[in-house]
């Protein structure tokens, strides 16, 4: 329930209902841009966009997601053509589902983060842990091919 809506607003003394006129097209238009940035979808639902960040070494390419609330039988990431994916679920607490909620910020539901790897990962080398809500992957870079020079030789 959004409590601000019910607050009647004055204008020039009179007093006017929120949804009035320009003033209620404005004010819709500045929530569905908000919610918009705050990745709410259809129907008030929240998305789960993990936050990332990437850091590269001279020999791996190391991957961090907050995934705050999600264990690691949550979570699961495979790579294929040269294609990193991160998929789980944040499922709703057993706890919570016999209350009546009035206010709840937090995100629920499957979430998928896609990322392109260069070429020539061996999936097999990656590594992946998970501590306090962070999920840590480091990818080890593939060897570069020294160039090689190869000798003509006198056709026979």
């Amino acid at each position: 329930m959004r409590l601000k809506s019910l607050v009647p607003f004055r204008e020039g003394g009179a007093l006017m209902r929120p949804d009035f006129g320009l003033f209620g097209l404005h004010r819709e238009i500045d929530r569905l841009f908000s919610e918009f940035a705050q990745g709410i979808g259809p129907g008030g639902a929240q998305s789960i966009i993990p936050n990332i960040e990437i850091t590269e070494t001279d020999k791996a390419i190391e991957v961090s997601a907050e995934l705050p609330g999600l264990e690691r039988k949550d979570v699961e990431i495979s790579i294929e053509d040269d294609t990193l994916t991160i998929r789980g679920e944040k499922k709703v607490e057993e706890n919570q589902k016999d209350k009546n909620v009035q206010l709840s910020e937090r995100s629920y539901g499957v979430f998928l983060r896609v990322l392109q790897l260069p070429p020539g990962i061996d999936p097999s080398s990656v590594q992946a842990t998970m501590s306090n809500g962070v999920l840590k992957l480091t990818i080890p870079k593939p060897a570069k091919s020294a160039p090689k020079k190869i000798e003509v030789k006198e056709a026979a």
